[in-house]
């Protein structure tokens, strides 16, 4: 049995990069995720797991990988890791960080160009033959330039959209436990959630998910937004209650929402599909070619230092491997 084991087939330059240091590996070749009983099994004797976010890291799943010294995650947030019960494990976790910061603010970009201007409806509008001529009420959206941005985690994702929005000289809002000097030298103002959402036009959420930030985003929040807001999500989909989303799109208390995540991924809350109000992406922020290879990499270099003895880079849980 080989000692690493990847749980979805990713880009080659990682597995590179094990086949170069002479390290095995067996794969889940499947383009799928693995059930919870797979998984159980697969992890068997292994001394190292490169796993995704869909992976669902339990400690039953670690205990079934007796030995395993870390669990690798493709991906920046961690939510589908137990990280304390692999730190009581002494097994090592990391993530991929700073990577697909570029990569997921561009993505939110599209995002917010596309809703706020209404592309995707008016693509569909185009296509399906009901353009018949220029009209003056014809698909009219939000304006960007000028208006009034507000970042919801203002860290190294938040920052990058807010790097992008210098260039349509938009005032920025933002909410953090902690000043951020850099959006403050760029003029922006730290303020509490609710203000934020009161004063924004557009709203994109850039917060982990964790006990505090589950439904962070729910009919309170929703009633609070301006009836022209538009709501981006490109951070985890439970940050937001769906349900009371679909609420408030189809009855207009906010504008549109552009969406890459989901509260229950794959599924969609009962209603949102139907919406000519929201744009929806499959979970691609940090799908480019660069940058998903560079992930990869990251992954495997985290696994090559594990097995060489070597302290992670990107360790998550430093307390597993004190002592």
């Amino acid at each position: 049995m080989a000692p690493v084991y990847v749980t979805r087939r990713i880009p080659d330059s990682g597995l590179d990069m094990l086949r170069e240091a002479g390290v095995e590996f067996d794969m889940n070749e499947d383009d799928r995720v693995l059930e919870p009983a797979e998984m159980l099994d697969v992890v068997k004797g292994r001394e190292a797991v490169l796993c995704l976010l869909t992976d669902r890291i339990t400690p039953e799943v670690m205990d079934a990988a007796a030995g395993v010294k870390i669990f690798a995650n493709y991906a920046v947030g961690y939510d589908n890791i137990d990280v304390a019960a692999a730190t009581e494990r002494g097994i090592a976790v990391t993530n991929t960080p700073g990577i697909l910061t570029d990569t997921t603010a561009d993505m939110t970009w599209a995002l917010l160009m596309s809703t706020g201007r209404r592309i995707v409806e008016a693509d569909t509008y185009t296509r399906t033959g009901k353009f018949t001529g220029w009209g003056p009420m014809l698909l009219l959206g939000q304006d960007i330039t000028n208006a009034t941005l507000g970042i919801v985690g203002a860290g190294r994702i938040g920052s990058a959209v807010a790097r992008r929005a210098a260039g349509f000289d938009m005032r920025i809002l933002y909410t953090k436990t902690t000043p951020n000097p850099e959006l403050d030298a760029q003029g922006a103002e730290q303020v509490e959630l609710d203000e934020l959402l009161k004063r924004s036009d557009f709203v994109s959420l850039h917060t982990p998910l964790n006990d505090q930030t589950r439904h962070l985003i729910g009919e309170r929040e929703l009633n609070l937004m301006k009836s022209s807001a538009v709501l981006i999500n490109t951070a985890r989909g439970p940050v937001v209650d769906e349900d009371a989303l679909v609420v408030a799109l189809r009855e207009k208390r906010i504008a549109a929402a552009g969406f890459d995540v989901y509260e229950s991924e794959p599924a969609l809350a009962d209603g949102l599909a139907d919406l000519p109000n929201v744009v929806l992406a499959p979970h691609i922020a940090s799908a480019s070619t660069g940058t998903r290879g560079k992930m990869a990499e990251m992954c495997a270099g985290e696994i090559l230092r594990v097995l060489s003895g070597e302290r992670p880079v990107n360790l998550l849980n430093p307390e597993a491997l004190s002592g």
